[in-house]
């Protein structure tokens, strides 16, 4: 999508660089998912604690584009379709920094519960996980050219994640039932994979924010089947 130029041409290359920035904490929590996966499939405490301590550049992103978005508001009092630009970026960072967090979730279940105790149950995690990771791309994808129709499509990855979280629960709901003495570290990894789940969740919220600002409509809470005729 093309935006309008301003009259002021710093405006415009401070909106440019608020996205570039939306989009490069995206690729860097991209990476952090990628690297917790292979951290805990691969039993590599060194990468897991890179994982976790990467998580602070993560959050020094959040909090760097959330004040640079202040002063743009205070600064230029942006209305219409910059506002909602502004605003699509505020909401969109929280989410990829609550995605940040998974990420480091991941990566500390495998520094507690090494392959010894938990590996067998870390592997079912992985179909899980990589399905979120492409879901994020696409998102992400779809924000860097504030395509809307990208965006629905992405939405809709949702359901295979769905079925794929429930497909992990029920597996290591099994193993809980043939292995009581095992049951905190495969609580550990449930708990993870409800964390994956919601990855999914959070990258519908940021399809829902290209929606908004290309359209000014708020589709939230409506249902994934009446999205297609809202942005048409």
């Amino acid at each position: 999508m093309h935006f309008g130029r301003h009259i002021s041409g710093q405006f415009n290359v401070e909106l440019e660089s608020l996205r570039t920035h939306v989009l490069t904490m995206g690729g860097l929590v991209e990476q952090q998912l990628s690297f917790a996966m292979q951290a805990l499939n691969k039993d590599d405490i060194e990468l897991a604690r890179k994982v976790v301590r990467d998580d602070h550049k993560v959050n020094a992103m959040e909090v760097s584009i959330d004040e640079a978005c202040t002063r743009i508001i205070a600064k230029r009092q942006p209305t219409a379709i910059d506002l909602r630009l502004i605003m699509a970026i505020i909401k969109t960072i929280t989410d990829l920094e609550r995605i940040g967090d998974v990420a480091a979730r991941i990566a500390r279940v495998a520094i507690e519960t090494p392959s010894s105790k938990g590996q067998r149950y870390h592997v079912s995690l992985e179909p899980l996980c990589l399905q979120a990771i492409a879901m994020l791309h696409q998102v992400l994808d779809a924000f860097a050219r504030m395509d809307i129709d990208a965006a629905a499509e992405a939405f809709k990855l949702d359901n295979k994640l769905d079925a794929e979280y429930d497909a992990v629960i029920k597996q290591l709901t099994k193993y809980m039932m043939e292995e009581p003495k095992n049951i905190p570290s495969i609580l550990q990894v449930m708990w993870s994979a409800r964390a994956i789940e919601r990855v999914g969740d959070r990258c519908q919220h940021i399809c829902e924010y290209i929606i908004y600002f290309v359209k000014g409509k708020d589709i939230r809470h409506l249902d994934e089947n009446d999205i297609d005729k809202y942005i048409k």
